[in-house]
């Protein structure tokens, strides 16, 4: 079963999907224990009429485009890990999108920065510095219908290259209850299961940047507002577990 991919480059710098049977016995495990978690938070919500982002904007009053929501995001002091819910795309199966990111105190000393980029504009540093990691589009009923990843501008994220924040998705997790602790359970158990596929995302969006240089050389690429979305993968949860299951 295929996964539909986009690239803002087409085929000049085309998206591959993850080789999933390259993935060890315990990356599979933890993967399908994840794709579990995600199920078990469905059900649980879908019990009490409830669903992921009707959580989210539970009390938070009229859905306004690009505000944050929960207001002042979601951020776990221990772990360092950060995410919020907007919409600003204006793309008709898309009611929002998660953003979710790691903050400086959990990113080890050894990470640095990328370099060799113009910097026309500061990038938070030290104790404010953070990394993006991927954006999942979500539906009108509340699941989750794509990935995707930003341009540096638009999430004014610290910019690591792509293997260092991939490492550091093992460090993302949401371990308290606002606004709900199912939702957080949620978004921390997709970050598991779907670590691949935002591993090639994240290489691919270097990619992108690099060629994007090449056509642009004068340009700061990583604040070019003509280059938003590097690429994207149309998914859901249940399709990756079926592809899972199918490796036995």
């Amino acid at each position: 079963m295929n996964i539909s991919s986009w690239s803002a480059l087409g085929d000049k710098t085309p998206l591959s999907q993850p080789n999933l049977t390259a993935l060890t016995s315990e990356q599979i495990n933890e993967m399908r224990l994840a794709g579990q978690q995600i199920k078990e938070a469905y059900r649980l919500l879908d019990k009490a009429g409830l669903n992921i982002v009707s959580e989210v904007l539970k009390g938070q009053g009229t859905f306004y485009e690009m505000e944050h929501y929960p207001k002042d995001d979601v951020y776990d002091p221990e772990t360092h890990s950060q995410y919020y819910y907007h919409n600003h795309r204006g793309l008709s199966d898309e009611h929002g999108h998660f953003h979710t990111f790691l903050r400086a105190k959990a990113i080890p000393d050894n990470i640095k920065p990328a370099t060799g980029f113009k910097n026309t504009k500061p990038w938070p540093e030290d104790d404010e510095a953070l990394a993006h990691f991927v954006g999942i589009s979500m539906d009108a009923d509340g699941f989750p219908i794509g990935l995707f990843i930003t341009n540096r501008w638009v999430t004014n994220q610290t910019w690591y290259n792509a293997e260092d924040t991939a490492a550091l998705l093992e460090h993302f997790e949401i371990d308290h209850a606002h606004p709900n602790l199912v939702v957080n359970q949620w978004l921390t158990a997709m970050l598991k299961l779907f670590k691949p596929h935002i591993t090639s995302l994240l290489l691919h969006r270097d990619n992108v940047i690099k060629q994007w240089a090449i056509d642009k050389p004068n340009e700061d690429i990583l604040e070019d507002r003509e280059l938003e979305i590097t690429g994207s993968f149309d998914i859901t949860p249940e399709q990756c577990l079926e592809q899972l299951e199918a490796l036995n």
